[in-house]
């Protein structure tokens, strides 16, 4: 009762005596469901939140989190966007990645901002710089992030911060004559897990109590292929009527593997399928009674909310807005699909998808049941293929291969490439060389010039800021772009290393934004498609950690002998052995006997 009460005495106070601009509040939650080969399910949820621009400013929130709201105004964010990713999306087989990569992060954490720097500081006197300013701000808002979000953002220090120059464009509405700063920073080594999607949980209005969000469990979050939690905060103004309000848009996409997810919690060891189940491809010139390269059934997959999430939707959400297309299927038309009894449906034109609507007083299920499929909604083809590797060995220089593939017949792609590089790995670019592999499999080395239509490079100070390289590159239609350039590994402090600096360190994901190519983006996205190649694992030299050891250990034993010389010379008597009082049996009677003579003559002088 207190649930469906709210949203009514909130609409009720805001037509009666609130301001007029409160009518842009709103809130709207959705998720769609996609299944990909062989056998994963791609899971979207999306939550949108919007305040009026006059209700943000005098922290009137309704939807909009309050914790989030006074951080963003206290370190003046106009604009943030907040990825925590996990694992490797696979382009090859899943197709262009969800909302066309906008809402993907590389693997770590991955922030950036718009932060408005004034003229003046708090006490009305002018600084030297703005972007000390901003910078002071990227550290103030980094910092509540990390207690907000309980990640390590607090890490995200002048080294791993970035000022991209072609990347990243705001898809906000800014007013003209702000002093805007962008502001970039990863944590590639970040370690995502159930202590960052609590606080995401807590966030949005029902707080994964009600709605889409009742689906959430870390065990099942944590144990997809590939996740991606996302946060977006940005300014949005009406071309119809003039009004501004502010958007928080948070995101959740997983990639889920259904025969895992159909494992017992009790028992969750995968087993091996017996040899009569498989069914191998024959077609492979190693196939054998004893190879066998499976294949997957012609038979879709059967699953259900209950078995891939382990729970049901308990109810729609009381605050959400739209409920007609809550939750959404990307199946063809004559797929059957069964839910839950007396659930409303809409099948879109397009023949591919259809929606539900939550019912109030049931729980929500969905069940795709096991059928033979005519026709297949064949996965979105990106527009450009990416790999980034380290090559060369040895311990003082290496070089990084980056491979671009378009997949295009007819067009070519352009785009920009940026690279974040840690100080002690520097660059160069005059060894940089490009190669085009044609379709045919013809290769050349072309001059840099051909390809590259713009750089954009800030290096690297040593222990001060890391290495900026963003390139506008130019990829032909149906070839393959090998770009190689070397750098020079530095040697670290020995208080620099961390306590596994065998592993390696970790180097950011390279992020490609494309210029062209995306015809299927949303109007809000039509130039915001992104990718995002692997994080690296970069090994440098490396001291004997245990060389320290061995020089404690020597050097105490060497002042220990020392000490103890020296000691016994200044300690030490040295007299002659007749005159040395006597020691042994003899010394201990002669000793008893003196003793005996003092005690007597003692007796003898109290008698006198």
């Amino acid at each position: 009762m207190i649930f469906h009460s709210f949203p009514l005495l909130c609409a009720l106070a805001a037509s009666l005596s609130w301001t007029p601009a409160f009518a842009t509040s709103d809130y709207t939650e959705q998720l769609v469901l996609e299944p990909l080969p062989p056998s994963s399910l791609l899971a979207s949820f999306n939550f949108r939140s919007n305040e009026s621009t006059a209700a943000f400013e005098q922290q009137n929130f309704r939807y909009f989190p309050r914790s989030l709201g006074q951080i963003l105004q206290h370190a003046s964010a106009k604009e943030l966007h907040l990825r925590f990713t996990t694992g490797r999306w696979d382009a090859e087989s899943w197709g262009e990645r969800p909302w066309h990569g906008f809402k993907e992060g590389g693997t770590g954490v991955e922030l950036w901002a718009w932060i408005e720097a004034n003229t003046d500081d708090e006490y009305g006197f002018p600084l030297q710089s703005l972007v000390i300013r901003a910078f002071a701000k990227w550290m103030t808002l980094t910092q509540s992030l990390s207690g907000l979000f309980c990640a390590s953002l607090n890490f995200i220090d002048s080294t791993r911060t970035t000022r991209p120059y072609l990347t990243f464009q705001p898809s906000g509405n800014h007013p003209s004559g702000q002093n805007l700063h962008l502001l970039h920073g990863t944590l590639p080594g970040e370690v995502v897990c159930t202590e960052n999607l609590t606080p995401f949980l807590k966030l949005l209005p029902c707080k994964g109590k009600a709605g889409i969000s009742g689906l959430f469990d870390g065990h099942r979050l944590f144990d997809a292929a590939w996740q991606s939690m996302s946060i977006d905060f940005r300014p949005v103004c009406s071309e119809e009527n003039g009004q501004c309000h502010v958007t928080l848009e948070q995101s959740v996409d997983m990639v889920l593997d259904i025969d895992r997810s159909k494992r017992p919690r009790d028992n969750p060891i995968p087993r091996p399928v017996p040899v009569d189940q498989l069914v191998c491809d024959q077609s492979k010139p190693y196939n054998s009674n004893d190879i066998c390269y499976p294949v997957a059934s012609a038979a879709t997959k059967e699953w259900s909310l209950v078995g891939v999430f382990g729970r049901t939707i308990p109810s729609p959400c009381p605050l959400s807005k739209d409920e007609e297309k809550t939750v959404c299927i990307k199946v063809p038309a004559e797929r059957e699909v069964l839910v839950t009894a007396g659930a409303p449906e809409l099948k879109n034109p397009d023949g591919v998808s259809r929606c539900y609507t939550l019912l109030w007083d049931i729980p929500f299920n969905l069940q795709l049941p096991a059928q033979e499929s005519i026709h297949q909604v064949p996965p979105t083809q990106p527009v450009l293929h990416a790999e980034r590797t380290t090559i060369g060995n040895g311990q003082e220089r290496g070089g990084l291969r980056s491979i671009l593939t378009n997949p295009s017949d007819t067009m070519a792609v352009d785009f920009v490439y940026f690279e974040t590089l840690p100080w002690y790995m520097k660059p160069y670019l005059h060894t940089m060389k490009t190669t085009v592999t044609h379709k045919n499999g013809s290769a050349e080395e072309i001059a840099p010039s051909e390809i590259i239509k713009d750089v954009f490079y800030r290096p690297a100070i040593d222990r001060k800021r890391g290495t900026q390289l963003e390139l506008v590159l130019s990829v032909p239609a149906a070839s393959t772009v090998t770009l190689i350039y070397e750098f020079e590994k530095a040697i670290l402090r020995y208080t620099e290393y961390p306590p596994d600096a065998n592993r390696g360190f970790n180097v950011a994901p390279a992020v490609i934004r494309i210029l062209n190519g995306s015809s299927n983006s949303s109007p809000e996205t039509s130039s915001l498609t992104y990718l995002r190649t692997t994080s690296l694992l970069l090994p440098l030299p490396t001291p004997d950690f245990s060389m320290p050891y061995n020089v404690i250990i020597l050097t105490s034993t060497v002042i220990a002998l020392a000490f103890g010389n020296i000691f016994n010379l200044l300690v030490r008597r040295f007299v002659g052995a007749d005159e040395a009082p006597p020691s042994g049996l003899k010394a201990k009677i002669q000793g008893k006997i003196i003793a005996l003579k003092d005690k007597f003559r003692g007796k003898g002088s109290k008698a006198e």
